[in-house]
């Protein structure tokens, strides 16, 4: 059965806004309300990529749930190899057989962008680079990246290392809501190591635009590329971008983007879990209908400005087949403005039911078989 919820009642009607006409120059984009899970923009988000340095933050993800799990602290120290000496690119310049703090290596990871941080990293926790990928792949599994695999804990180019823009945004998110201790890192702007004193390339972070986070990117073969976390007045947006021509390029349509997303949408919280939207006939039982709520949040992000129309629809087999017990899932409720479903939520039985008797079931019975 097929309910569209509408009707004289303003409950389950709400004005609505037609999709904002709005693009990057970037090749890979996700932008995502996390305070709705709401998706504002995207363009080729489910594509594989080259990340770069952006898939640092699953080296850290595998650091941090280290940590976490007090296997390590902040204070334990790894051996810096001659490999991790020597590799190229971007460097927190530790030295060859000089012990580093965890803490130092975190430092280095994040606000240097250090490759030879993360491979001191990777031998201390896996004893090899080649074997740390393992773990990170293994990981990656384990919290939902779906299109992501890892050869090095870098990300130095490799046809076998890539990631999709929406395994970013999970990965960006599950760190700063899953490590509270060790995501404020992120939001420094600078470092100093052996004397050598390093910017954060990330430059928004002290624009006063809320973002407090994540990691830089950049490979000839990639682009430049970049994951932010931003909060305002609530909300909390997390943004990646990939494939663009420039830093500067970067940093400008990063916060184009996330001041896009602020501006230009609202958060509606339009239904609690157990809210009751619908009733559903039932048949052969005590009751002859039972309510039906929301199993879950139905909150969405929403631009400001616009006359479209939101509909409900209410998918479920009908009449219910009694007993019934409350709380067991008996549909879906669509949240569909014009074409488009914005967003669906489980449908629940929100009372229960019992069986009818003897008589009950023959009164049903006879009241079906005449139509009644």
């Amino acid at each position: 059965m097929l309910k569209t919820l509408l009707g004289a009642s303003a409950v389950w009607v709400f004005a609505a806004q037609a999709a904002i006409a709005f693009d990057t120059s970037a090749k890979q984009a996700l932008l995502v309300d996390t305070s709705t899970n709401t998706v504002l923009l995207e363009k080729a988000a489910y594509e594989k990529m080259y990340p770069s340095s952006m898939s640092k933050l699953m080296t850290l993800y595998v650091l941090f749930e280290r940590l976490k799990q007090g296997g390590l602290s902040l204070d334990d120290q790894f051996l810096v190899s001659e490999k991790a000496w020597r590799k190229g690119g971007s460097k927190m310049f530790v030295r060859v057989n000089e012990y580093v703090s965890i803490e130092d290596l975190i430092r280095g990871i994040i606000v240097q962008s250090g490759n030879d941080a993360c491979i001191v990293v990777a031998e201390g926790l896996a004893g090899s680079e080649k074997a740390f990928a393992e773990l990170m792949n293994k990981k990656a599994e384990e919290i939902g990246l779906k299109g992501s695999h890892f050869v090095n804990s870098t990300g130095w180019p490799d046809d076998e290392h890539y990631m999709t823009a929406e395994d970013l945004y999970l990965l960006s998110h599950k760190l700063k809501t899953e490590f509270p201790d060790y995501y404020p890192y992120f939001a420094e702007e600078k470092y100093t190591y052996n004397n050598i004193t390093q910017f954060n390339r990330n430059k928004l972070l002290s624009k006063g635009i809320g973002v407090d986070g994540l990691k830089t990117g950049h490979t000839e073969v990639a682009g430049y590329g970049i994951t932010l976390a931003a909060d305002q007045d609530g909300r909390s947006l997390v943004l990646v971008v990939n494939g663009l021509d420039s830093e500067t390029a970067r940093m400008d349509e990063g916060e184009r983007l996330l001041q896009h997303g602020f501006r230009d949408f609202v958060a509606l919280q339009l239904a609690d879990a157990g809210t009751q939207v619908d009733t559903a006939d039932v048949w052969m039982g005590e009751k002859d209908t039972v309510s039906l709520s929301v199993a879950e949040d139905l909150h969405v992000s929403l631009p400001r400005n616009g006359q479209d129309e939101l509909r409900y629809i209410a998918s479920y087999d009908a009449p219910l087949q009694a007993p019934i017990e409350a709380g067991t899932h008996v549909g879906t409720l669509r949240l569909v403005r014009g074409e488009t479903e914005l967003k669906s939520v489980p449908l629940m039985a929100a009372e229960s039911v019992e069986a009818s008797g003897f008589f009950g079931r023959i009164r049903q019975n006879l009241a079906h078989s005449l139509g009644l």
